[in-house]
């Protein structure tokens, strides 16, 4: 199968974990014999002219690939884009922000329903997600499948704990729904360990020079891996989360996690393997830190579960609903129908 991947975020050379989680979903598509070319942002920075190369990018490799499907990631503008640059199936897939965007930013909504009309399916990586994109957008139901991005359980392997206290980490930018403030004042009152935040943003000013706590900046991809073996419980409490890849990424490590009950981190976060807490209470932020500190270490039952999400696994379930585009069958069939 001819695959035309289109995406906003696609590592490049000067942010090496920008979309990550698009690749490593590529390679696995690729492994399994099909043949992607890419039409692809590499960077963050350019505002909104970006889009305009992306837009020349997708139209040109439409021309010249002339592929079987077009597999787009994010639903406006990308997915807007893939289904205008050729006229054979498309298959978008919502990752979060798009769908926030409905609603919220004038004329996404039209141009989601347009995306939405002019795809045969649509994939959100969390059911929170599918729910949320069906309730703004109902002519989505019958498009809808679940597949999370997954996780590379080769670059994300059990590893042993470190001595000493517990120690925390955040992995992701500082902003207000990563709601880092409020995981920073409920670590002070444990009154032990160390709280490591590997991310920047527009919050780090307020986190800088507290005790215990270490802000690293932003930090390359390859290096989360050895960032995670490193720490005991791995956090993501945020006021909102689409589906929680950091989270997923931990407990490959055997690493337990203190994770927001708001999004899809509930979906596979089980009581062995983590606390799920009220992103909003910070005693209850405090009592999950320590809780999840007290877990085995190693965490093998969070490896289990996430041995579940093997990115191989999920490129396959994307193949099939990417093979069924292809075929012509009704989008809302399950995989494998």
């Amino acid at each position: 199968m001819r695959i035309l991947l289109v995406s906003q975020m696609y590592p490049g050379p000067d942010e090496p974990d920008y979309g990550v989680f698009v690749r490593s979903l590529e390679q696995a598509l690729a492994a399994r014999g099909h043949t992607i070319e890419r039409a692809v942002l590499t960077s963050r920075g350019g505002g909104k002219a970006k889009y305009v190369r992306l837009a020349g990018r997708t139209f040109a490799a439409a021309r010249r690939f002339r592929p079987d499907v077009v597999y787009a990631h994010f639903l406006v503008p990308t997915g807007l884009l893939a289904g205008l640059a050729s006229r054979v199936p498309l298959v978008v897939t919502a990752h979060g922000q798009d769908v926030a965007n409905v609603g919220s930013i004038r004329g996404v909504r039209s141009a989601t329903a347009v995306v939405v009309r002019r795809a045969a399916a649509v994939i959100a990586v969390s059911d929170y997600l599918r729910r949320e994109l069906q309730a703004k957008v109902p002519a989505s139901r019958d498009k809808l499948h679940v597949v999370d991005s997954g996780v590379d359980l080769e670059r994300f392997r059990l590893a042993p704990p470190p001595a000493g206290p517990p120690a925390y980490l955040c992995l992701g930018s500082l902003t207000e729904r990563k709601n880092v403030v409020r995981l920073t004042r409920a670590f002070a009152t444990l009154g032990e360990g160390t709280l490591t935040f590997a991310g920047d943003g527009p919050l780090r000013r307020e986190l800088e020079g507290r005790e215990g706590v270490r802000l690293l900046g932003a930090v390359p991809y390859d290096r989360v891996p050895a960032l995670i073996a490193d720490s005991h419980v791995v956090c993501q409490p945020s006021l909102v989360e689409p589906f929680g890849q950091a989270i997923l990424e931990g407990m490959a490590c055997g690493r337990s996690v203190l994770a927001t009950n708001v999004g899809g981190p509930p979906e596979f976060v089980s009581p062995e393997a983590g606390v799920l807490v009220d992103p909003l209470d910070e005693r209850a932020l405090a009592a999950g830190l320590l809780a999840a500190a007290a877990l085995p270490r190693p965490n093998e039952a969070a490896r289990a579960v996430a041995e579940g999400h093997d990115v191989n696994q999920q490129a396959r379930r994307v193949e099939e609903i990417l093979m069924g585009a292809v075929r012509g069958r009704p989008a809302g069939s399950p995989p494998g129908a």
